[in-house]
């Protein structure tokens, strides 16, 4: 969901028609996910055209490979999906097995807890791994995981840091008090020059991954195993981490519920969410496909 929810707007595109992708990358939470997080009835039949019609559909999220159930009946073709912004491929037809993963080192997490301790007093911080997701006691879990571990974040970090230790996927870093954009500037100013620092919650919630880790790295890395060009990609966001996603494709949208920072870095603009956004833009592309072709 956007930064102050849904909001009308008129579907703006790039100049002349929307090209024919090769592929179409799209954000889950705010893009193609309705705020009740279903997916459309209408959304649903654009993506299953799109494959028909020989389109790859790449769903990219900053999801774990654990909560991609919502989708995973409408994945087609490949059934892969970018997840942890990048951080991991998953193969949804075959029970979210982890395809590729870019780790997060332990060390590099702890210089970071270190670092934003020191910058943001008040902090707190979680750990998400290829096995799940553990805390420290104040962090708020949004989404309570039973078999969670509650400890510090140097703790959990330094816990089996060893070969078999799980790999960390990326780190969590809540504040209650700082407004969401001034805490990811702090960050970034802070703590960047070690991690990839980004957010996709309307709450001062940051996610930090490995140094040039990102939605766009990885589907890069994805799309030159395909032979698949930026010009080829048509790509969906609505949040900040959206946005190297968004500036790397050759179409790009921001959905009219996006935030400021992924509306100036899409060449487009789409109507929101709720609105079926994706699938209005999928739509159209495919009716200009065969219009062309008659």
């Amino acid at each position: 969901m956007g930064e102050d929810g849904s909001v009308t707007s008129a579907p703006q595109r790039p100049d002349g028609p929307t090209p024919t992708p090769r592929l179409i990358a799209t954000d889950l939470d705010g893009t193609l996910l309705r705020d009740d997080k279903s997916v459309s009835l209408r959304t649903v039949s654009a993506l299953a055209a799109a494959e028909e019609a020989g389109i790859e559909v790449f769903f990219v999220t900053g999801r774990p490979a654990r909560w991609m159930d919502v989708v995973s009946d409408h994945v087609h073709g490949h059934g892969l999906a970018i997840c942890a912004n990048g951080a991991a491929v998953v193969d949804l037809h075959a029970g979210r097995e982890f395809v590729q993963v870019r780790a997060l080192p332990r060390a590099t997490a702890l210089t970071v807890v270190e670092t934003l301790r020191a910058a943001a007093p008040g902090t707190s911080f979680a750990v998400e791994m290829t096995t799940g997701i553990n805390y420290e006691p104040l962090y708020p879990p949004f989404f309570q995981d039973p078999g969670a571990h509650v400890a510090t974040a140097e703790k959990l970090l330094e816990e089996e840091a060893d070969d078999t230790a799980a790999p960390v996927l990326k780190l969590l870093a809540h504040h209650a008090e700082l407004a969401p954009d001034e805490f990811l500037a702090l960050a970034r100013s802070a703590a960047g020059a070690y991690a990839s620092i980004t957010r996709s919650s309307p709450t001062a919630l940051l996610e930090i991954s490995g140094l040039g880790v990102s939605k766009a790295s990885t589907l890069e890395l994805c799309c030159a195993e395909r032979g698949i060009s930026p010009a080829e990609v048509v790509a969906f966001g609505d949040m900040p981490n959206d946005v190297e996603m968004l500036r790397w494709a050759g179409t790009s949208y921001a959905m009219g519920n996006a935030h400021p920072d992924v509306i100036a870095a899409a060449s487009g603009r789409t109507v929101a969410n709720n609105e079926d956004g994706v699938a209005v833009v999928i739509e159209r592309i495919l009716a200009e496909r065969a219009a062309h072709q008659r």
